[in-house]
């Protein structure tokens, strides 16, 4: 039995930043308190620094050379501790549309990653963005593999899962998207995006189990005074907003809106990172798109069409500070609890309270990533890089 103390910092546990201590036992938090037992316990010093829960990551295609659709069960693995030198704990694979021989090859390295995991961040599962999205809205999906609403699809792929299918985006004005909606209610969590449709189709995939708007504000219909459309829809439900807060995507004054109309507690901060996080500039692929990346920016090659980000949750963390002028408080939800909540992880992860995976990270003042650990295990040291 491994046994961990952790004094000397700040705690954020049950949203708030507590000067406390707590005890890893194996995978789990033990307990939280001051005066905890030493007894048979390793001493690990915060030396001052603050101690949050692994940031979750719902919505990303790669990173550092991976590509997800492209992956075999090694380059999981090397994006597993990729994300865990970004503060990363537990992330959904992403699936960009594709051929249904390329979902499924993808969709089996995902599976036989998460069958025999390696040391690093935890793949929670699958987010399918796609097939079932609108030729308007397409952005970097291949517009001949756009399909209608099809349950027996997305049946065939969660058996090849094995269940493992979490979260799905879909544009309910396609054909057979609402029906859709109705058959798999309580299978997956639906997202609307990558969607032209207006208000009152919008309203009702919400009332049909969609609980999530995917990349808001981004290759969506956008609010008009007289059309609603999807933002008017998602901004006045309550549900829950990704947002990439990499200063591309969003302006940062429309980050401090989104958080204004929706509250703290309904945004989730994701990456929608491609193979290129991390890495300089140069020409890559998502999917099946050729890409290139100037700046940071990954537009499809040739287009102004943006491909995906190059955007980690440990620089997303910094810039939503930046952009809002709020503490570690405020900040760190979007990237922990919120994320947790949405897919249904909450009981086990997204705060630090006991009983929960010793899924943690250690972040300095100025929130820069020092450590990670993963069910207890340290996954990631800035110290050793």
């Amino acid at each position: 039995m491994r046994r961990t103390i952790l004094t000397g910092g700040l705690v954020f546990t049950g949203g708030e930043l507590v000067n406390t201590e707590v005890l890893v036992v194996d995978e789990r938090i033990a307990a939280i308190g001051d005066g905890l037992s030493r007894e048979g316990c390793d001493d690990l010093n915060l030396e001052g620094n603050m101690l949050s829960p692994g940031f979750i990551d719902v919505h990303t295609h790669g990173g550092d050379g991976v590509d997800i659709n492209a992956a075999d069960y090694q380059q999981p693995a090397k994006l597993s501790r990729f994300f865990a030198s970004q503060g990363v704990t537990g992330f959904l694979a992403s699936i960009l549309t594709d051929t249904e021989e390329a979902t499924e090859r993808a969709v089996d390295a995902v599976c036989e990653f998460m069958d025999r995991p390696l040391p690093g961040a935890k793949c929670l599962g699958i987010h399918l963005e796609g097939p079932f999205l609108c030729q308007k809205y397409k952005g970097a999906m291949p517009p001949e593999l756009l399909r209608e609403g099809d349950a027996s699809l997305f049946r065939r792929y969660q058996r090849k899962a094995q269940g493992r299918v979490r979260y799905m985006t879909v544009a309910p004005e396609v054909p057979g998207v609402l029906d859709m909606l109705d058959e798999l209610r309580g299978e997956c969590v639906m997202a609307i995006g990558h969607s032209d449709a207006d208000y009152e189709t919008a309203c009702e995939a919400i009332r049909r189990g969609v609980c999530s708007c995917t990349h808001t504000f981004n290759v969506m219909s956008l609010f008009h005074q007289h059309r609603p459309a999807v933002m008017g829809a998602v901004l006045e439900s309550d549900v829950y907003c990704e947002a990439i807060c990499d200063g591309r995507h969003l302006h940062p004054g429309t980050v401090r809106m989104l958080l204004k109309c929706k509250g703290w507690d309904k945004v989730v901060a994701i990456t929608d990172s491609m193979q290129a996080a991390g890495l300089p500039d140069g020409d890559y692929m998502l999917g099946i798109n050729p890409v290139t990346v100037t700046d940071g920016d990954a537009k499809i090659s040739g287009t102004d069409i943006r491909a995906g980000s190059t955007l980690t949750l440990a620089q997303a963390v910094k810039k939503i500070a930046a952009f809002t002028g709020e503490g570690p408080e405020k900040v760190l939800p979007l990237l922990t609890a919120n994320p947790a909540k949405l897919i249904g992880e909450f009981h086990r992860r997204g705060d630090i309270a006991v009983g929960k995976d010793a899924d943690l990270v250690v972040l300095s003042p100025e929130l820069d990533v020092l450590a990670t650990c993963s069910a207890g295990k340290l996954v990631y040291a800035a110290d050793k890089e």
